[in-house]
């Protein structure tokens, strides 16, 4: 019933970035000046159902409750997409200037304005000029096509130094399904669904209510277990349409077997993208999995695993490769969870550098070497019970602090 295969897409051979009844593009439209591509549009050829996760933050960019507005329909036909300027608390002109994109965008695709998402990234507290989208949105439907989607992953970009795409092809009961994402972060990283989008169009045919479940489900095991800097943006979003154009029958049940299979492919595609961001993490050289295991709770795990992630004191001695266990065991102190530290091994890969709580120095060479790598994990037993957590991270480097102490410049 299904013989999934994960493409390695290239955005060099745009032809590969296509999902049946979707169109897009991107153009240059002022916000970042004359020469970056810096908005972007994504077009359903027909109705398509919609399912979206947004930002925990309580200050919420405009785009951002307006989509949550919008969402209510449990319909969607078009994403419109900014950056260089987040739009967020930006007061009343921002949200009228998120309401009348959209608008702007319905009329020239005649569809309802409420079948329109509006995002935005960029710096907080500016205002978007009207002027960018109304030149800018006509020359993005003049511009739509099917291959278009390189295009609006590279408007996306930031402080991001590449473009993130993935993209999944299987079968639901004889029917090619694809799955295509783009996304974009590096910075202000740690989703509570930073500043992270994830776009993520399929032809599959899925209840709305069902996408929703899906995507929670999914962001959840992805986009919420990575953290680059334990910043949480004001304007996180991951949105899902699917057009049901693949003509498979409706899925209506997370039970049914279809569904698992489309959920099995959408967590793949989710976790890899989740992966690239923070490769991608700004000044990142190394991409480190944190592991917590033995713990009492799956929530005891995660919230040491996430404390240990976001420690800069951490995330500095990975920058510097410097097997120092100590600061692990420090953070893992200070997450809020009793546990018992005599009983506690750490590892970097396989190599031990802590048993039963006091340290094998005479391993340190080697776990030295580990942290040379690019790609490692850091595993902490806690041999309290059975539960795990893996939270996925980057060091912190001399670029990360350059980047943003000068990103409005």
């Amino acid at each position: 019933m299904s013989n999934e295969k994960q493409e390695a897409v290239s955005l060099d051979d745009p032809v590969e970035l296509v999902v049946p009844g979707f169109q897009a593009a991107a153009v240059k439209a002022g916000i970042r000046g004359k020469d970056r591509l810096d908005m972007g549009l994504i077009f359903s050829e027909k109705p398509a159902a919609v399912a979206g996760v947004f930002t925990t933050s309580q200050v919420k960019a405009a785009p951002v409750l307006l989509d949550m507005e919008h969402l209510k329909k449990g319909s969607a036909r078009a994403i419109l997409v900014n950056s260089g300027v987040a739009n967020a608390c930006s007061g009343a002109q921002g949200m009228a200037l998120a309401r009348g994109t959209a608008a702007l965008v319905a009329e020239a695709l005649k569809i309802e304005a409420t079948e329109v998402q509006v995002c935005s990234t960029g710096v907080i507290g500016e205002q978007l000029d009207p002027a960018w989208f109304e030149r800018g949105i006509p020359a993005l439907v003049a511009e739509l096509r099917q291959d278009g989607f390189a295009d609006v992953a590279r408007a996306m970009m930031t402080t991001d130094t590449v473009p993130k795409v993935e993209k999944v092809n299987f079968e639901i009961n004889g029917h090619e399904v694809t799955i295509l994402g783009l996304a974009k972060g590096s910075g202000m990283i740690m989703p509570n669904m930073a500043t992270m989008l994830s776009f993520i169009m399929t032809d599959a045919a899925i209840a709305s209510d069902v996408l929703q479940d899906m995507l929670k489900k999914a962001t959840d095991q992805s986009f919420n277990v990575v953290t680059v800097d334990g910043d949480t943006s004001t304007n996180d979003t991951v949105l899902l349409l699917a057009n049901g154009v693949a003509a498979h029958e409706t899925i209506v049940s997370m039970a049914a077997p279809e569904a698992h299979l489309f959920q099995e492919a959408l967590e793949r595609l989710t976790r890899n993208l989740a992966l690239k961001i923070v490769a991608d993490g700004e000044g990142a050289t190394k991409l480190i999995t944190v592991r917590v295991q033995g713990a009492a709770s799956r929530a005891d795990a995660e919230q040491i695993a996430r404390t240990i992630a976001n420690s800069p004191l951490f995330k500095t001695a990975c920058y510097g490769e410097d097997a120092n266990w100590g600061r692990i065991f420090a953070a893992a102190g200070r997450a809020g969870i009793a546990f018992d530290q005599g009983a506690v091994d750490i590892f970097f890969d396989q190599v031990q550098m802590v048993a039963a709580g006091l340290g094998l120095f005479a391993n340190e060479e080697a776990a030295t070497e580990v942290l040379r790598q690019e790609d490692f994990v850091v595993t902490v037993d806690l041999h309290a019970g059975k539960e795990s957590c893996e939270i996925y991270t980057c060091d912190l480097s001399h670029d990360y602090v350059s980047i943003n102490g000068d990103y409005r410049s």
